[in-house]
């Protein structure tokens, strides 16, 4: 029921990277497929859950620390089980984890 949107760049990494989270209410994000976005333009970061933006990075944000989202990048999408986030998986753990993804769109703003 909840999507945590975080940045991790230098000195911001791990539980100090500026976050926030949305919380679905009344259903869970695995009973449908939702629309997860990043608008990433010079300087910030926009997270939205099915066109709601819920969290905003700048780079004033990260200060003293470098903002490093100027340069290219690749989209990694991973399944994580445990962590230090959400804890160790236990028995009531589902195996195999599942990961569907209808589509993966990427824009270019025109200079």
């Amino acid at each position: 029921t909840i999507v945590q949107g975080t940045v991790h760049g230098p000195g911001y990494s791990a539980g100090a990277g500026p976050s926030n989270s949305y919380r679905l209410t009344g259903d869970r994000f695995d009973n449908d497929f939702n629309i997860f976005s990043a608008e990433w333009g010079s300087g910030q970061i926009d997270f939205f859950v099915n066109g709601q933006k819920y969290h905003s990075v700048s780079a004033d944000d990260v200060q003293p620390n470098e903002w490093v989202f100027d340069n290219d990048f690749f989209i990694i999408l991973n399944v994580a089980v445990g962590g230090g986030f959400v804890g160790s998986p236990d028995a009531t753990t589902v195996f195999p984890q599942t990961m569907l993804v209808d589509y993966v769109r990427v824009y270019q703003e025109a200079n």
